[in-house]
């Protein structure tokens, strides 16, 4: 087996009418900026990463598809990249971000010729589909919603979401949320009858937990009237939704509805933002075993704290880019990281590849697969790396910490954000830099509301208002920054094969590989680790590679516990080569770009057919299916067949060619 150097593969763009009309079409359009939950929840599906200046911006954090499950919510990063421009501009500013070689990314493991091809042209050219702890892999087909052994009388009928009008359910909202001075809301009764009265109950109860009913007369006419029976206390107690309404919910019945989640192009957590939003509870209530990204269409379970199926499936009638299904009530709920993996289907289309060559890179993706590399995603797009922030932490040096995360920097990033950084370095004045932030949330937002509070002497407590795990984010990255450009200096001094002084796992405790086992281990044994106090090092050359690494960073790699116990470091074990599983793939031909190369789990719940493809097209694609497990990056196997690098940066500097 043979290692190459890594090199640069243009992406080819298919030339069309569509396409000049695309870019002129962006080059009118602005880039709408918008927060960090709930952004572009009524995108087209036409979306088409080959238009830099609006795919590439808004997903620049989602380009790389990672297999994590904890790890990749640290991955994604705490700023978005819109910004008003043509695609020269953007192209120009993203001259300053990262290219894989940046971050230890200069290896690959196979000998094939690379060949160009479109990644994710459409999003629906990328699907996962979670595989669980039992093997199961994760698929939406059934929408039907489960009966239970005793029959519920508390759950909605399908009435109930209809009876009330919208400006009805906007004023019982606000009551809910006591946004207003108001006590109560009226609900004239129209048509009255007893069992329209009792639908009305049922509505304002169900859909607005914390509330209470009551009917009274007035002026020869019936009203519901809602209110608060016991005001904010009341109000604080329901919505944490761990103590519902007496009686509510049946003692058969488990206390968790597990369903699957089919999303397209909406990230995990701003669609469980959304329904949370529809549902009025707290997002709090929901769990699952790993975020998914937003540049695709991904399948995974969810679990949620005692709301019913019926609730549940109500939503797939009025939410849009996902659907809810496979509706089943457990015990218990899910947990983060207890997963097999995920279960890729990826679309590389207008690959110019031969059929041998595509041959070669498949057979060989599939026998010895590919470096373990940590993708560009986890170093984030700007020009400011976040392996830089995570050695500053680890450094102690807290004024460099603040420095990096507040300074100007070149580069594609919200114009407030620019505005903010300038008033930073003009003035060096929390409160005036915080008044250019219209979002507070942001990680810039979140040290200068620190600043402010504990002032520019105590750094540390004004770091430490940023969420734990974005703070923690921070050193991850510089862990996966040392250990890819360990393991590429590993893969070129010993190549593809076990050698005595590497690392490799007994059970979860990793131990030496001695001159005399050598011949009982492959490549895919060895392991090497993510520097911290708790881990052991090869014997070998690379054990001083990284020690050598760290002091060049002025760090001691004897010593990774620091005085902040949240950033001490133990370390960890990662394989240095993975081997996907299921490994399938197809070479197909097609005219139409917009066309859809494969059915998903929502078209065969509608039916919609398989799509016809022509035999002599004139692109062709390369359909490709593989299984990782978690924590692996599907991108850099996808780097490993086409031989290319994912960087924005490289990808934006070579499709910028297209749009001239």
């Amino acid at each position: 087996m043979e290692t190459v150097e890594m090199n640069s593969v243009s992406l080819k763009r298919p030339h069309s009418e569509d396409d000049v009309t695309n870019a002129d079409e962006i080059k009118r359009q602005k880039i709408s900026e918008k927060s960090e939950t709930g952004n572009d929840s009524g995108q087209s599906v036409e979306t088409v990463t080959g238009q830099p200046d609006k795919s590439l911006l808004e997903d620049t954090k989602n380009e790389i598809i990672p297999n994590e499950e904890s790890e990749e919510q640290e991955d994604e990063e705490l700023e978005d990249s819109d910004e008003d421009g043509d695609p020269e501009s953007f192209a120009d500013m993203m001259k300053h971000g990262l290219t894989e070689s940046d971050v230890g990314i200069t290896k690959f493991v196979s000998s094939h010729k690379g060949f160009s091809g479109i990644l994710k042209e459409r999003y629906s050219d990328f699907v996962v589909h979670e595989i669980g702890k039992d093997g199961r892999v994760s698929h939406l087909d059934d929408f039907s919603v489960p009966v239970d052994d005793e029959v519920n009388f508390e759950d909605p009928s399908e009435e109930t979401f209809t009876v009330l009008s919208d400006e009805d359910k906007q004023r019982l909202e606000e009551l809910q949320l006591l946004k207003n001075k108001e006590t109560s809301v009226a609900i004239e009764v129209i048509e009255d009858t007893k069992e329209k009265r009792t639908v009305i109950h049922q509505a304002v109860k169900s859909l607005f937990p914390g509330l209470e009913t009551k009917t009274e007369d007035r002026d020869g006419k019936k009203y519901i009237i809602a209110y608060h029976a016991a005001g904010k206390k009341a109000l604080a107690k329901v919505r944490t939704a761990t103590d519902p309404r007496k009686h509510s919910w049946p003692k058969s019945r488990g206390s968790y509805c597990h369903f699957v989640l089919y999303k397209e192009n909406k990230d995990t957590m701003d669609a469980i933002n959304v329904l949370s939003k529809f549902l009025r509870v707290k997002p709090n209530i929901f769990s699952y075993m790993g975020t998914k990204d937003k540049r695709a269409i991904t399948v995974q379970e969810i679990a949620v704290l005692r709301i019913t199926a019926q609730r549940l499936a109500h939503l797939n009638k009025c939410l849009m880019n996902f659907k809810l299904g496979n509706f089943s009530y457990k015990n218990h709920p899910l947990k983060l990281g207890e997963l097999q993996g995920n279960h890729f289907t990826v679309v590389l289309r207008n690959i110019t590849g031969t059929d041998d060559q595509i041959e070669q890179a498949m057979h060989s993706l599939r026998e010895i697969g590919f470096i373990n590399y940590y993708g560009m995603q986890r170093f984030g797009t700007t020009a400011v790396p976040t392996y830089q922030i995570g050695r500053a932490i680890l450094q102690n040096n807290w004024n460099e910490v603040m420095d990096l995360i507040l300074k100007p920097r070149p580069g594609a990033e919200k114009g407030y954000l620019v505005k903010c950084r300038e008033e930073w370095a003009k003035t060096k004045d929390p409160a005036a830099a915080l008044k250019k932030l219209p979002v507070k949330r942001c990680v810039e937002g979140q040290l200068l509301r620190g600043l402010l509070k504990y002032g520019m002497k105590n750094i540390i407590s004004a770091f430490g208002i940023i969420p734990r795990n974005n703070r923690l984010m921070y050193i991850h990255s510089y862990q996966s920054y040392v250990w890819n450009n360990m393991v590429s200096k590993r893969i070129e001094e010993y190549g593809l094969r076990a050698v005595p002084g590497d690392l490799t796992l007994k059970g979860a405790t990793a131990v030496h590989i001695e001159e005399e086992d050598v011949d009982n281990y492959t490549i895919h044994d060895v392991v090497m680790p993510l520097p911290g106090f708790d881990v052991i090092y090869p014997k070998h050359k690379i054990g001083e590679a990284y020690k050598e690494m760290l002091v060049a960073d002025n760090l001691d790699i004897n010593n990774m516990r620091h005085k902040i116990r949240d950033y001490s470091l133990s370390g960890a074990y990662r394989k240095i080569i993975i081997r996907p599983q299921n490994v399938n793939w197809e070479v197909v031909a097609y005219d139409d770009p917009r066309i859809p190369l494969f059915t998903t789990d929502l078209d065969k719940l509608e039916g919609k057919p398989l799509p016809v493809l022509p035999t002599d097209g004139k692109f062709r694609a390369l359909k490709m299916e593989f299984s990782l497990p978690p924590s692996t990056y599907a991108t850099m196997a996808i780097r490993e067949v086409l031989k290319m690098d994912t960087s924005i940066k490289n990808q934006t500097q070579l499709n910028t060619t297209w749009l001239r």
